[in-house]
């Protein structure tokens, strides 16, 4: 297992921001993984677990601690049953799957990351989300000390949420399976509007899902949501806010405030979420309240390519970032009293 000493933690996320951890360790084992939990949890050293950096912000001053890379390898496919370990690169994965003429993941390709991170957030878009396919997550228990399997059913698994964001200093996860459809080479139902119309075919159809995989890594691509070294909008975490989630009053008093705002006759995103609740665009709210692609005049700013997603031009401070996330969150809260919720993880800060 490598060892480091203050360690640059930056060029490990996909922001490219953040200070030192006292010490980073790169295990590639699922025993090193748990070795390195469990000294950590036994001296009583606070612990930072890194997978692709894709959804992380970790504060100028770095981390006193021991951060633990996971970059554990392993893909292993029988028919239509999939295991990743925790460091696989997710949207290599992906690919994998697509080649092997298997349904259910096509639609998550190009999310950065690793797949051990994939049921923590509950990764979702264009119509799939890790949830839908995913059977069981193998992982660490620092509360029991041992290693557990769960399925489906126990991780608590809901929109860009789960068990393990819901207990974030318990479980360590290690693998992750899944069951993907044997379908020929088709892809699963497209439930995504805007797939399917970039496809030219009708919400429920199926598409070869190498075609549907390659459309939405062009649709992300578009929105600067493909990881390009050379793209300062790809400098990001993706959708920095989630959608919101409102219940019937706080939906009312919004579109009140639209209506004020905008005039009667301007209609907000809106999809069901159940319990009587209703969803609404994050990116829409960030528009409408005046931050449009490519605000701001710093080094961080909203990427040119997406509203959702705040970006380090080059020379940014994780403070910079921050600054601009704030003056969203406030600007939005003004503009439609919706208080957004950032999606990744800070480490050592806070909105």
């Amino acid at each position: 297992m490598q060892e480091l000493h203050d360690a640059p933690l930056a060029p490990l996320t996909t922001f490219r921001l953040g200070g030192p951890a006292t010490r980073l360790l790169t295990a590639t084992t699922d025993d090193e993984v748990v070795e390195a939990v469990r000294e950590a949890d036994d001296s009583g050293t606070p612990l930072l677990i890194i997978g692709g950096g894709s959804n992380l912000v970790i504060g100028d001053k770095g981390f006193e601690g021991t951060a633990l890379r996971i970059a554990t390898r392993s893909f292993e496919l029988d028919g239509g049953s999939l295991e990743l370990a925790a460091g696989e690169v997710w949207t290599d994965a992906v690919a994998r799957t697509v080649e092997a003429g298997l349904a259910g993941l096509e639609c998550l390709a190009g999310i950065p990351g690793s797949a051990g991170a994939t049921p923590i957030q509950n990764v979702g878009a264009y119509g799939q989300e890790v949830s839908s396919t995913l059977t069981e997550v193998v992982a660490y228990d620092r509360r029991s000390r041992e290693t557990v399997v769960l399925p489906n059913s126990a991780c608590a698994f809901s929109y860009r949420h789960s068990r393990f964001k819901a207990e974030p200093d318990r479980y360590v996860v290690l693998r992750v399976r899944f069951a993907l459809e044997e379908s020929g080479g088709l892809s699963a139902p497209l439930k995504y509007p805007e797939t399917a119309r970039a496809m030219g075919v009708a919400e429920g159809d199926r598409v070869p899902a190498a075609e549907a995989r390659e459309t939405v890594l062009r649709l992300r691509a578009g929105k600067g949501m493909v990881l390009d070294p050379e793209d300062h909008d790809t400098w990001s975490a993706g959708s920095f806010f989630t959608n919101p989630i409102l219940d019937q009053d706080a939906f009312d008093a919004f579109l009140a405030r639209v209506a004020d705002r905008l005039g009667p006759d301007v209609t907000p995103p809106a999809f069901p979420a159940g319990d009587g609740r209703t969803k609404t665009s994050a990116a829409w709210l960030i528009d409408r309240a005046g931050f449009t692609k490519g605000y701001g005049t710093g080094p961080a700013r909203i990427s040119t390519k997406h509203t959702l997603a705040l970006t380090n031009r080059g020379e940014a401070t994780t403070e910079d970032l921050l600054a601009l996330a704030r003056e969203v969150v406030a600007g939005v809260h003004a503009a439609f009293g919706v208080t957004l919720v950032n999606e990744p993880v800070t480490v050592g800060v806070s909105l």
